[in-house]
């Protein structure tokens, strides 16, 4: 298994910067009507703006649960939420939809398997050439990215390079 952190697949840094805070969470006046206007609830609110500001910096959706307490609280803040305003789905559909109108929104497309064929077939290219699991995984997210879709997650990419390697070697 390939460690995450030798790749360039999108996570939360463990410290992040209030330079960086501002620069990646701070929603716009835009992207908070947006989002007003899409929900119903306090809860709802931040949970809609985190999945948005951590697709635009990431390329997926991380759990809400792993947003780190300090972004959760950074946007909070800026749409002037109550303390302890958490932003939680009671229902995995409303959470699902929220995807949809974020995707609609960065203009990227969910087909996860395309996104899977195109990792498999860049890391089946580049096996022959690199023996580095870490630089194979960077290529598919380059060529997963460049094809505009919603990056899978990470497990897809370690077991496709994993059985990659063998195959050619």
């Amino acid at each position: 298994m390939t460690s995450i952190e030798r790749t360039a697949y999108p996570r939360f840094k463990r410290l992040i910067t209030a330079h960086e805070l501002h620069l990646f969470f701070s929603p716009s006046r835009d992207e908070l009507e947006w989002a007003a206007d899409a929900t119903d609830c306090d809860e709802h609110l931040p949970a809609l703006l985190l999945m948005l500001k951590s697709y635009r910096r990431m390329g997926c959706f991380p759990a809400l649960e792993d947003v780190p307490e300090m972004v959760v609280d950074f946007v909070r803040r800026a749409v002037e939420l109550p303390e302890g305003t958490l932003p939680v789905y009671r229902a995995n559909r409303t959470a699902k939809h929220h995807r949809g109108l974020v995707r609609k929104r960065a203009g990227v497309t969910y087909d996860q398997a395309r996104a899977r064929g195109i990792v498999g077939q860049s890391i089946r290219k580049e096996a022959a050439a690199k023996n580095r699991p870490a630089d194979l995984i960077n290529i598919a997210l380059e060529k997963a990215v460049e094809a505009g879709l919603e990056l899978p997650g990470f497990s897809t990419f370690d077991k496709t390079t994993g059985g990659r390697r063998v195959r050619v070697m």
